[in-house]
């Protein structure tokens, strides 16, 4: 009898044109530009090439739009999950108030619904933002999983290299002084887990899975990265990852974002942006390569799904 395949999930945020803008500190992202016209279709056709489902984190102030709701509609349709990213995408929540963060929940999960037809059960902070306030917030109106964490020691690095690459002002880079988490984000859980909330009640986290042992990132923004330095490293990188989250028997929360999968030939606007020098037909083959390598060893299901087994498996009071 063959061994059953470890787990994985894949999930994408749904980040826009002006969420890059307005948090790399560009002049106009006020005005909401908007690629889903694009960039929808591209990745549903691909996904469906793939015979692949996926969860999509969708910002509530782009399922607001007429104009988005009608790409937003296409992702449930095609059998996608959707989740909730925040309504107005800022990297700072765990900056905000109770009452603030419950108001980005609540409005999100509305527009998100009413543009989709499905209500988010889970929810990923903007650049890995989270809090105890959130969590609770979630937990009070029923989502099944956070997936906000990234566990790894590199953040205020990745930090760093983002500020030195942005138009951000001092202002600006205070506001976004823990974007990417801090060096001690290292030292939480790869594998799912309950947060104690207090009196009982308790919320999964999923976190983005980072290579087992060292705690590095290898979502797909990084493997790009590493394969314009060599294609050789970037499997290589890869295939470790993969290797130790099998022996240590870690599921694979695995990140994707737009701009990993459509180049600046596609999306001019944004063509200054880094990586987006390269072109979309070599976006899509690495694509390609990484999701046959994560198929070959897991079966893929929705963090919806993998959150629901967790809960199955370790049961808590809901």
């Amino acid at each position: 009898m063959s061994t059953p395949k470890p787990l994985a999930a894949i999930s994408l945020d749904l980040d826009n044109q002006w969420s890059y803008m307005k948090i790399h500190g560009d002049e106009g992202w006020e005005e909401y530009q908007s690629y889903f016209d694009i960039f929808i279709p591209h990745v549903l056709d691909l996904l469906d090439e793939l015979e692949l489902k996926i969860t999509f984190f969708i910002v509530g102030k782009d399922a607001e739009s007429e104009d988005n709701r009608k790409y937003l509609r296409m992702i449930t349709e095609r059998g996608h999950e959707v989740g909730n990213h925040s309504y107005s995408h800022e990297s700072w929540l765990q900056r905000y108030s109770y009452d603030e963060i419950e108001k980005e929940i609540v409005a999100a999960e509305d527009a998100i619904e009413k543009a989709t037809g499905q209500r988010p059960k889970g929810f990923r902070g903007p650049g890995f933002s989270w809090s105890y306030d959130l969590l609770k917030i979630l937990e009070k109106r029923g989502y099944l999983y956070d997936a906000s964490t990234l566990p790894t020691y590199i953040g205020p690095l990745a930090r760093k290299y983002y500020f030195m690459k942005s138009d951000l002002s001092k202002k600006e880079k205070k506001a976004r002084k823990e974007l990417f988490g801090k060096f001690s984000e290292g030292f939480r859980k790869l594998k799912p887990y309950f947060h104690d909330l207090g009196a009982g009640k308790k919320i999964a986290e999923i976190p983005v899975t980072t290579m087992p042992l060292f705690k590095t990132p290898f979502h797909l923004s990084y493997l790009i990265y590493l394969n314009n330095i060599s294609p050789v490293l970037m499997k290589l990188y890869l295939g470790l990852a993969l290797f130790l989250c099998r022996i240590t028997r870690t599921p694979v929360s695995f990140l994707l974002h737009p701009l990993d999968i459509i180049g600046g030939d596609q999306i001019t606007q944004l063509a200054f942006f880094p990586g987006m020098t390269v072109s979309s037909d070599e976006k899509v083959k690495v694509f390609k390569y990484v999701i046959s390598r994560l198929m070959r060893y897991f079966k893929i299901i929705s963090l919806k799904n993998l959150s629901e087994l967790y809960y199955h498996d370790n049961p808590v009071s809901r």
